[in-house]
């Protein structure tokens, strides 16, 4: 089962001297970005939404002109500078030249993993039978999540809050109004260079479908995985359809407090609450909005 694993961000350093002039400050993200890009391990998308978000097609034209413009300044750098420092996670540092990782605690620019699956997580809330907020899926959202804190003009910030604001209000007249005013939220948090989504990886989830101890109808979510509501509601047995023992495996250990209030944050407890909770609404598992839980639309039998 593929789904979205992490976005991969490329960020200047914010404790570094600023540098004098704009061009300047964005050379060493762009020589990185320009040098990772088309790589192995994972997929070059200079831009925060992706194929695995449910409203990518609202933004598509952008994604691909934002693609077309590193890679034409890619065509255009000279040759990379010797001395750039750059720190990168464990499983990202075979995309940097050996001779750039930065061996100390001083670096010029990180290559940083965020989870997908943690990034929503993060933002849900276990109680009264909501899982909230309604946006929770939402390109937009996880853009604003991902970059807000590396916007450095104060006019710019003050611009992007007001406009979060007035999409989580409902503060427009109609959809159009509301898919502009989205795509400009997203163009003015990838205005900065000082961080940059570059692209993303994809998660691989395994199942067995062996014939009699297997499992069939498995539905899951396109950004959280297997870990979702979906699959505890959809997941089958094929030799004992409506019981027997399902065991499933966590990749990691319990920590949290496992309670609406205090936890179900860990990937176990997002599990468990997936099992027991019962809210009204689910995230739908391909788009960015909801679907109905237990609740359907019956129609009336005007006859009885």
């Amino acid at each position: 089962m593929e789904s979205l694993g992490s976005f991969v961000i490329v960020l200047r350093n914010p404790a570094a001297p600023a540098p004098t002039d704009a061009a300047s400050a964005c050379a060493a993200v762009e020589t990185v970005v320009g040098d990772i890009a088309g790589k192995q391990g994972f997929v070059f998308h200079p831009y925060p939404i992706t194929l695995f978000h449910g409203d990518y097609l609202y933004y598509a034209d952008l994604a691909e002109a934002a693609k077309a413009r590193f890679l034409r300044a890619r065509a255009r750098t000279s040759a990379a500078p010797a001395n750039l420092r750059v720190k990168a996670d464990g499983a990202l540092q075979h995309l940097i030249r050996p001779e750039w990782i930065a061996q100390g605690p001083e670096w010029d620019v990180a290559v940083q993993e965020v989870s997908a699956a943690d990034l929503v997580a993060s933002s849900m809330t276990s109680v009264n039978g909501w899982l909230g907020p309604p946006w929770v899926k939402a390109g937009w959202f996880h853009a604003e999540r991902i970059l807000a804190d590396a916007i450095e003009d104060g006019d710019t910030r003050a611009r992007a809050d007001a406009m979060v604001g007035r999409i989580e209000a409902s503060d427009y007249r109609d959809a159009v109004e509301r898919i502009n005013l989205q795509r400009d939220l997203v163009t003015t948090l990838t205005s900065s260079c000082r961080k940059l989504v570059v692209g993303y990886t994809v998660k691989r989830q395994y199942i067995s479908v062996e014939f009699r101890d297997g499992i069939e109808n498995i539905g899951f979510d396109s950004i959280e995985g297997l870990n979702s509501p979906m699959f505890i509601r959809t997941v089958k047995l094929k030799n004992f359809p409506w019981n027997g023992w399902l065991m499933v495996g966590i990749d990691k250990a319990p920590n949290a407090a496992w309670n609406p209030i205090a936890g179900f944050n860990d990937s176990f407890g997002r599990l468990l609450w997936s099992a027991v909770g019962d809210p009204a609404l689910v995230p739908a598992p391909y788009d960015s909005g909801w679907m109905l839980n237990r609740v359907s639309d019956v129609q009336s039998n005007s006859g009885r």
